[in-house]
């Protein structure tokens, strides 16, 4: 038996362990130990790829069970955490509620919808493996599962700990969905040899985040997401225009 072929794995299964977990931190409202295994969960979506690339690996399992890993973690618990935000929980137990009131929290799971779309469209396209095309599903959870933690920062504390729009929680749900589907090159992360010149996008990109998390701190987690799209469609129209 081939132990560098395991290891990759390995890391895919520590992440699917994270995504249950953050589920049941869902469940009882705490958000911040769901952002943590969330992000813990990310951290070892990194490395899964990165050992089977290292150790040459790579295979048809592998892509499948990062793929269904990442649904737990990246769209299940996103979809959970929004059907959380968007409940009213001073109503929870009311038998009158309008059917609307009972209804709109389920289509928090509309994120989730959107990126098993998403990751089923990324096994099969062969133009993703040096960028990306539609927002990552890993960069997408981390925008909601902070959203209530944001929250939290600016002392906007009602009953869960949150204070959002069920209107504006519901448009952004439907925008991510688009987003992660969406025909938009974005740039990559991956710097393969220093070079300013070549990199300088994803340089400046690297730098103002860093510096976001230091003053900002967890309200810099959704705003770097919205910067690395705004930068990938500016670069995009700047290329268009050169070209």
């Amino acid at each position: 038996m081939n132990i560098k072929a395991l290891i990759p794995n390995f890391f895919t299964m520590l992440n699917l362990f994270c995504g249950c977990v953050a589920l049941v931190f869902v469940s009882n409202a705490e958000f911040e130990l769901a952002f943590f295994f969330v992000s813990l969960g990310i951290f070892f979506d990194f490395f899964d790829g990165f050992f089977a690339r290292k150790f040459n690996v790579a295979g048809p399992l592998g892509v499948q069970l990062d793929s269904l890993a990442d649904m737990v973690t990246s769209g299940v618990v996103p979809g959970y955490v929004m059907y959380q935000l968007i409940m009213d929980r001073k109503n929870l137990y009311t038998s009158n509620l309008p059917l609307q009131d009972q209804l709109f929290p389920y289509l928090g799971f509309i994120i989730t919808l959107g990126a098993c779309y998403r990751l089923a469209k990324f096994n099969i396209d062969t133009r993703q493996s040096d960028s990306f095309i539609g927002l990552p599903t890993p960069a997408n959870a981390l925008f909601f599962t902070s959203l209530p933690l944001v929250a939290d920062y600016f002392h906007t504390e009602i009953d869960l700990g949150f204070s959002y729009s069920k209107w504006f929680l519901i448009a952004i749900t439907l925008l991510s969905a688009y987003v992660m589907n969406a025909e938009i090159p974005l740039f990559s992360l991956k710097i393969k040899n220093f070079s300013f010149a070549n990199y300088k996008l994803q340089i400046f990109f690297l730098a103002i985040s860093v510096l976001m998390l230091i003053f900002l701190q967890i309200v810099a987690v959704p705003l770097i997401i919205l910067l690395y799209v705004l930068l990938s469609v500016i670069n995009n129209v700047v290329n268009k225009k050169v070209s």
